[in-house]
């Protein structure tokens, strides 16, 4: 099975406290230099019944190939702020457009700033499109299931949002 590569993007820099620095522009592929971050959205979709969407990662993809998100999510391009990429990137995975989302938090690792959103919707749960060559499967789940699934899920780092929604 061949993995495809991330396709290349421009993507605006940020400092340590957050804040984009102008002068410097990121891309997709490539390094990202000690000191700067880029910015990466996840939204968690909790359906009005409760239930919650997850998203199976297409089987080229170079990260966890075939594992399940219980997000949709990605990076940000250049000049997009945090709200401007969860809500491309929930109507791009999912089909779902909305502005109507939550911040839940923030983190930073190595050279990433994560931003966390929750997008609450009554949508019908049978019209999720699938976005070829990111998402294969989609299945909804009743929060007992997705808090036993932890060890099958792809994001470690949404555990606490999960287990506090």
């Amino acid at each position: 099975m061949s993995f495809s590569e991330p396709a290349a993007e421009l993507w605006d820099a940020y400092d340590e406290s957050f804040r984009k620095v102008d002068e410097v522009t990121l891309v997709r592929p490539g390094p990202i230099p000690e000191g700067l971050f880029h910015l990466f959205c996840d939204i968690i979709v909790k359906h009005t019944d409760g239930s919650y969407l997850l998203m199976q990662r297409d089987s080229s993809k170079y990260f966890f190939p075939g594992m399940w998100e219980a997000t949709a999510g990605g990076s940000a391009i250049q000049n997009e702020t945090p709200l401007e990429c969860a809500i491309r990137e929930l109507r791009e995975e999912t089909g779902i457009q909305s502005d109507r989302l939550t911040e839940l938090g923030q983190f930073r690792n190595k050279d990433t700033f994560f931003v966390q959103f929750l997008c609450v919707t009554d949508c019908g749960k049978d019209s999720i499109v699938l976005q070829p060559g990111e998402t294969m499967a989609y299945r909804w789940a009743k929060r007992d299931e997705l808090l036993a699934m932890k060890d099958e899920l792809v994001l470690e780092r949404l555990q606490y949002y999960l287990e506090n929604i």
